[in-house]
């Protein structure tokens, strides 16, 4: 197996003339939530892969005033959550998350970018994170937002049920280095994983102690990891060694309704419900051409 990083994120609904926000597909709890807040984490090293993920959002949610951007976004509790849900009180402002391969290439899930106007209608936003305390509102400069310039390789496959998107932004990312990943081969059996991205749309948790659940599909393999919508297109990466090793894309059910009238996280065994599906990085042919 080797590893290099290049030198060189539900699905949209697209009009003849506007892109409309994404609609968020549910994941779960497995056994403890696991979430955590940048400030939260003692994990140096998934703090640090943490800078080089953004979340996806739509242009018209970032507000510009003289080259700074104010996030514009409803709480969880805001959209229907209920007050008790952790990170209730917290924006929810990313349709999907993705990270960087390369210093102006990004990576997510297919069904997070469905055409070329879905590339333009939305930023990537670095930083939209808690990173020492619990924040209402975000600011971000012009090095911390970055448009999609063109979509390099997308597939949506219902037959093998691959799902990734690669894409090129309008300039290479400042201040940030972009992620090892797996090349060849594939993770062992009784890996465990950490996935970071912005689940619901929260900012940036990192969601530890993930284990596989199956290893077996050549596309995409199974996990328990604590992710919820939002978190299409995350990176999961190897919890020992910080390689990317796929992209989170699918997963069990979020949500269910409670008798309080409001939506509460659905939870189930470690070992219960159907698992989270990744795509395997490996796959991607446009990361085999450097």
């Amino acid at each position: 197996m080797k590893f290099f990083t290049l030198a060189l994120l539900s699905l949209a609904t697209v009009s003849a003339f506007a892109v409309t926000p994404i609609k968020i597909v549910p994941k779960v709890i497995y056994g403890e939530d696991d979430r955590l807040d940048i400030f939260e984490s003692n994990d140096n090293l998934m703090k640090e892969i943490a800078l080089s993920t953004a979340a996806q959002i739509l242009n018209r949610n970032l507000i510009e005033d003289n080259g700074v951007f104010t996030v514009k976004s409803e709480t969880l509790a805001e959209s229907g959550m209920c007050k008790s849900e952790r990170f209730a009180n917290q924006p929810a402002a990313a349709n999907c998350s993705g990270f960087l391969v390369a210093p102006d290439v990004l990576v997510t899930a297919g069904h997070c970018i469905n055409s070329d106007m879905d590339c333009q209608g939305h930023s990537w936003v670095f930083d939209f994170a808690n990173k020492t305390e619990e924040q209402k509102t975000f600011t971000f400069n012009k090095d911390q937002v970055y448009r999609c310039s063109k979509i390099i390789e997308r597939k949506k496959d219902q037959s093998t049920m691959a799902d990734y998107t690669v894409l090129k932004l309008e300039r290479a990312v400042v201040g940030r280095a972009p992620l090892k990943f797996r090349t060849e081969g594939k993770p062992a059996d009784d890996a465990v994983f950490t996935v970071i991205g912005h689940p619901t749309g929260l900012p940036t948790k990192i969601t530890a102690a993930a284990d596989m659940r199956n290893n077996t599909n050549p596309v995409f393999f199974v996990t328990n990891a604590d992710t919820y919508g939002g978190n299409s297109g995350s990176a999961v990466v190897d919890s020992r060694t910080g390689i990317v090793e796929g992209i989170l894309v699918r997963g069990d059910t979020d949500y269910t309704s409670t008798e309080e009238g409001c939506l509460g996280s659905v939870h189930r065994p470690q070992d219960g419900g159907r698992g989270e599906d990744v795509t395997r990085i490996t796959i991607i042919e446009a990361l085999k051409k450097h």
